[in-house]
């Protein structure tokens, strides 16, 4: 029911992302693509509704925090262009260090509810992510950004600002890179120089998507050039254009996976082996 708009949705923001605009205007942009699809989201839920609590649960657990996550993300991102101080790299290095440590303050308040949500765990699903519990809150709430009652739950909020601040993280990280910021303290990098990717890149770019796809990373949160980015640090490679790449793998008339499909193989029959 609602794969076809979260398809659509996605797309359209790895458009935004991958454009070559301001933040500022990217996030601008953002924003107005992530509330038309909650309205979207929401005018199918008033009409519809559910017809098992699992299905509610897997709604606001796993396809409303897409959109919303995107959307407290482009927000944060977009206060943040415009408070951060025009001049003086040392006052804006300051700005996003501070920044920061409000993203570290979060993570600590919301410390039990993030550990429900990494270690994957569902017996309080029945209370986070459906309206009937939508008054209790034994974690700490958040709110602000878009707030209909009937379309919320007590936690999707929550949920969706973690996977936001993964997000957000990793802008600030680019922000500080693009300053000529060397504080292994915050980051802790590390220079892989023994990794180098010897595959072809295509196989990179076919393992980065498999990988987005399957929301492996970050909890779904990190989007493809977040993968990306990650990648040719570790792997120390440069991938030029990911999506026309991905553009000409959806276009080949024989496998469309051949390298995941390739790895599958090699896999098993070490595994095979071994077992022999």
């Amino acid at each position: 029911m609602f794969k076809d708009i979260i398809e659509s949705f996605n797309n359209t923001c790895n458009t935004i992302l991958g454009a070559s605009e301001t933040m500022l205007s990217k996030a601008s942009n953002g924003i107005l693509v992530c509330n038309k699809t909650l309205a979207e989201l929401k005018e199918i839920v008033d009409k519809k509704d559910f017809n098992t609590v699992p299905e509610e649960i897997d709604f606001f657990k796993n396809v409303k925090p897409i959109p919303m996550s995107l959307l407290i993300y482009f927000t944060e991102v977009r206060s943040c262009e415009l408070r951060m101080p025009k001049a003086g790299n040392t006052y804006k290095i300051q700005f996003l260090q501070k920044e920061l440590r409000k993203i570290n303050k979060f993570f600590h308040r919301n410390a039990d509810f993030v550990h429900y949500m990494e270690q994957g765990y569902s017996y309080l699903d029945h209370q986070f992510f459906t309206r009937n519990h939508r008054n209790n809150f034994p974690f700490t709430p958040m709110t602000d950004y878009y707030q209909f009652p009937e379309f919320s739950t007590s936690q999707d909020m929550l949920w969706a600002k973690v996977k936001a601040m993964y997000r957000f993280i990793h802008y600030i990280r680019q922000a500080l890179k693009r300053l000529k910021v060397d504080d292994s303290d915050i980051f802790e990098e590390k220079k892989h120089k023994v990794l180098v990717w010897t595959g072809p890149k295509t196989a990179l770019t076919e393992l980065i998507y498999a990988l987005f796809s399957n929301g492996a990373i970050n909890h779904g949160a990190a989007d493809i050039n977040t993968i990306t980015d990650s990648f040719e640090d570790f792997f120390n490679i440069k991938l030029e254009n990911v999506y026309k790449t991905y553009s000409e793998i959806k276009a080949r008339k024989s496998s469309k996976t051949k390298f995941l499909e390739e790895l599958t193989l090699n896999l098993q029959q070490k595994i095979a082996r071994e077992d022999s």
